[in-house]
């Protein structure tokens, strides 16, 4: 099967799965449970979310492996796990996407800031956690690095290093971007286009956003990621809206349809890939699946 960059080189666009944590919570997460230890002790609950992924129409899944390092995995008492959890997740993840698409194997931040961003760890310290996950995941059959929902770009820079010499897989890097009164910026204040450029130079094969938005906000960020680099394939995954609180609980109310009639816009203004982040669920990667395919047809 084709790599799925060269894919997009030939003029694809490709879709990706939606929401995986919301997704476990409507399955029983409960709150303050270990997201990853699912891979083990439910894996038919993850790799059913997985597959019904691809039944939507997703060419790309990623694992259940957000949280899958040092950091966050030893708030809970599970370091020792890192590499069974993040293998487990990558093989649930090959098992339901079979050789029908790509499996990305989902690296998240470590939740820490680091030195000259309000922290007191040096962001190389970062790097060993993140090249275990990598090859872990690589292990596990993921076909791509996806590290994703960052804000740092000392932080994204070790763990595309750490991806890149520690595998031979392509990285894919997501920023999480919130609107202020100078715009968009990351939650220490980089833009979508340093972002970009930034992620690239680490050694990115495909950059974007994920999170924090509605579709609508990542139109917007999409053209500025664009016009910063205009070669790089783009990955977008944008909430099914932005999160509300009713009834004790938090709610995402952008329906698949309203997503899927401003996939054409997402995708002009240059989103290669084409998924979901919060809230989203197989209903939306179908009619974004949908609304792709007539993009295309045009």
């Amino acid at each position: 099967m084709m790599n799925f960059t060269n894919r997009i080189r030939a003029g694809e666009v490709l879709i990706c799965d939606g929401a995986m944590g919301t997704q476990l919570i409507e399955q029983g997460l409960a709150a303050g449970e270990c997201p990853e230890s699912w891979c083990i002790t439910h894996a038919d609950v993850v790799r059913e979310i997985a597959a019904s992924y691809v039944s939507a129409g997703a060419d790309i899944i990623e694992t259940n492996s957000f949280g899958g390092n040092l950091h966050k995995l030893g708030a809970y008492g599970l370091a020792d796990k890192l590499e069974e959890f993040n293998r487990a997740a990558a093989a649930l993840a090959k098992k339901a996407m079979g050789s029908k698409g790509y499996v990305a194997g989902s690296v998240g931040p470590t939740g820490l800031f680091v030195q000259g961003e309000g922290g007191r760890i040096a962001a190389s310290e970062l790097y060993d956690s993140f090249a275990r996950q990598a090859v872990a995941l690589a292990e596990g059959g993921a076909d791509a690095i996806c590290i994703e929902t960052m804000w740092s770009v000392r932080e994204a820079e070790q763990a595309i290093r750490a991806a890149k010499e520690s595998t031979s897989l392509p990285v894919i890097c997501t920023f999480t971007f919130n609107v202020g009164a100078k715009g968009y910026r990351t939650a220490v204040g980089v833009t979508p286009e340093r972002a970009a450029l930034a992620a690239l130079e680490f050694g990115a094969d495909v950059v974007g956003a994920n999170c924090g938005n509605g579709l609508e906000q990542m139109i917007e960020i999409t053209k500025l990621i664009r016009g910063a680099a205009p070669k790089s394939p783009i990955l977008i995954q944008s909430n099914a809206g932005l999160p509300v609180f009713e009834n004790g609980k938090t709610l995402y109310k952008q329906s698949p349809d309203f997503m899927a009639s401003r996939v054409a816009e997402l995708i002009a203004a240059g989103a290669n890939i084409v998924g979901g982040c919060c809230g989203t669920t197989p209903a939306h990667i179908a009619a974004i699946h949908a609304a792709a395919c007539e993009f295309k047809s045009r």
